[in-house]
């Protein structure tokens, strides 16, 4: 097991869980309390629709781990 502790790795991880997050908003299911992933991925200055927003994520993903969408 491998621990994560650079920072820029943290915030790459954060926004790769809520992609998923996202992903699964976008299916229908719900967040229980706070804020929804959308929610927060706008707070974080992201901009457009769900699938918008999702579509840039999953970009950034190819990016950061050297595939190609």
């Amino acid at each position: 097991m491998s621990v994560i502790t650079n920072p820029d790795h943290i915030a790459q991880i954060r926004i790769l869980t809520l992609r998923q997050a996202l992903k699964l908003e976008m299916m229908g299911m719900k967040r229980r309390g706070g804020q929804s992933a959308y929610a927060i991925l706008k707070a974080e200055g992201y901009k457009g629709t769900r699938q918008a927003i999702f579509d840039q994520l999953t970009e950034q993903r190819a990016e950061w781990l050297g595939e190609s969408v």
